[in-house]
């Protein structure tokens, strides 16, 4: 049996190559939609991908599930549990598509996938118990766990209420999940923990670093699992849903377009943007979609000089798909705006897994810094040590904390603002319109990103830059309910 684990490290997304060398066929398992880097690694190890397998209805990437069943000719293997709202209805009534439930499995060459229904995540979820029948194996090696269970976590069962609007289903999920993490008692210590994401991922708020691990030490290590089996379902209720990160703001428009059924890359191939002169700057700015992605990751040398109304979106970090999918509308034209051309075609994938396709044209930072002075600006930026003397002057402003509601509860400035970076594009009418802004989080990256997106709103904004820690103590308060007022 061949399995390669393939890692999105821009998203933390893990997705799995199982191959059988007996028969050459494959199964790829929760792909993202660039599809092209699969069938290159199975083709050099002589491998060719017969089946596509989903756990379930992702909410961080588009799927490539339908790329390869449509451009491919792949077999596809989904889902049918959890009821008429959470089925893949795209793939209802092609005969290429075959619907599972519960118990049910498949085979690739030798190779058996069994269907295990852990619902909690979303509804429809499943996993897939794996058995090398072709090298004797009589029991299962390992577990595609999906967003099941993690390394150190398991999956959160708030998404579909604080990313897809679901109201009211992250408690009755959460309980789901207590009791699919409990029924995993039959299976052998001995299996492998091959998940879906790794440390990162916007999907749980604990995830380990670790690429995979094994049953056994997951149920006596990892705290909300071993929670699960040892606590009572309200404590589990309770601390699953504490503490859980704001989702990205495209996290939505995921579960939309991979239930109803992600756009088809056109001839299957990934967008080329052209080469933009400085010349035709003007023209690119003037149409009315047009939004520029600056890749580099010297936030300070960005504030000094970019192009208006330019977001900050730095490629490594895994800040653009994070950026991009929480400030840019589907439709944005884009270009970007990257240290080397050797940049773009990695930019390209990432954002073309989050569903923004229109990526037109780029250029590279010395060619940007050479554009008209008319065209450039320059962002204000003050360390967190001069917050103080900023306020002192301008009492009227506002602080903007954009780290995490845990962040913020634990220690904040007082009468602070709070809103996730990842949320500002949806609660952009909480955000004052008639006072300065002093936005700040942990370090300044997750502020320079929310600086950047406000002032290309129109809001008159200054970064604060540098580590919480150097924020005056006399400034800061714990949470309460006044604080909050904002």
């Amino acid at each position: 049996m061949f399995l390669r684990q393939i890692t999105d490290a821009s998203l933390a997304q893990n997705a799995y190559l199982i191959g059988c060398q007996r028969t050459g066929e494959a199964v790829i398992v929760d792909p993202e939609r660039d599809v092209d880097r699969y069938l290159k690694l199975a083709a050099e190890n002589d491998l060719r991908i017969t089946a596509v397998a989903e756990t379930h209805i992702h909410a961080d990437y588009l799927s490539g599930a339908r790329e390869l069943m449509e451009h491919h000719g792949v077999k596809a293997y989904l889902s049918s549990e959890g009821g008429p709202d959470w089925q893949f209805e795209w793939a209802h009534g092609k005969p290429n598509a075959r619907f599972l439930r519960d118990g049910d499995s498949f085979h690739v060459g030798n190779i058996e996938l069994k269907a295990l229904l852990t619902a909690g995540h979303t509804p429809e979820h499943l996993s897939y118990l794996v058995t090398d029948h072709g090298g004797g194996a009589t029991e299962p090696m390992g577990l595609l766990s999906g967003d099941f269970i993690f390394v150190g976590d398991v999956g959160r069962p708030d998404l579909l209420e604080s990313a897809a609007g679901q109201a009211g289903v992250m408690e009755p999920s959460a309980r789901t999940l207590y009791a699919s993490l409990r029924a995993t008692s039959p299976l052998p210590e001995h299996l492998q923990i091959l998940p879906a994401h790794g440390a990162g991922s916007a999907c749980g708020k604990a995830l380990g670093a670790i690429p995979n691990s094994v049953l056994g030490y997951e149920r006596r290590f990892n705290p909300a699992f071993k929670e699960a089996l040892t606590g009572s379902e309200a404590d589990f209720v309770k601390d699953i849903l504490a503490g859980q990160p704001a989702p990205p703001r495209y996290f939505a428009r995921m579960k939309r377009d991979n239930r109803a059924g992600p756009p088809l890359l056109p001839g299957g191939q990934l967008p080329q943007p052209r080469h933009l002169s400085a010349s035709e700057v003007t023209g690119f700015l003037s149409e009315p979609k047009a939004v520029v992605l600056d890749l580099r990751a010297d936030r300070t040398a960005f504030m000094q000089r970019h192009l208006k109304g330019a977001l900050l979106a730095p490629l490594t970090g895994g800040k653009l798909p994070i950026a991009a999918g929480s400030y840019l509308e589907e439709d944005a034209q884009i270009l970007l705006i990257v240290n080397d051309p050797a940049e773009v075609e990695e930019a390209v994938r990432q954002l073309v897994r989050i569903g923004l396709d229109h990526i037109l044209a780029w250029m590279t930072v010395t060619e940007a810094q050479g554009i008209s002075d008319a065209l450039m600006t320059t962002q204000a930026y003050i360390t967190t040590t001069q917050l103080h003397e900023a306020l002192a002057a301008h009492t009227e402003a506002v602080v903007l904390d954009v780290r995490g509601a845990d962040e913020y509860a634990e220690r904040h400035v007082k009468g602070a603002l709070n809103i996730p970076y990842t949320r500002l594009g949806a609660r952009l009418s909480e955000v004052p319109q008639d006072k300065r802004l002093y936005v700040h989080c942990g370090s300044g990256l997750r502020a320079g990103l929310a600086t950047s997106f406000l002032a290309r709103e129109g809001r008159e904004v200054v970064l604060v830059d540098g580590a919480f820690g150097r924020i005056a103590p006399d400034m800061l308060s714990k949470n309460t309910v006044a604080d909050n007022a904002l």
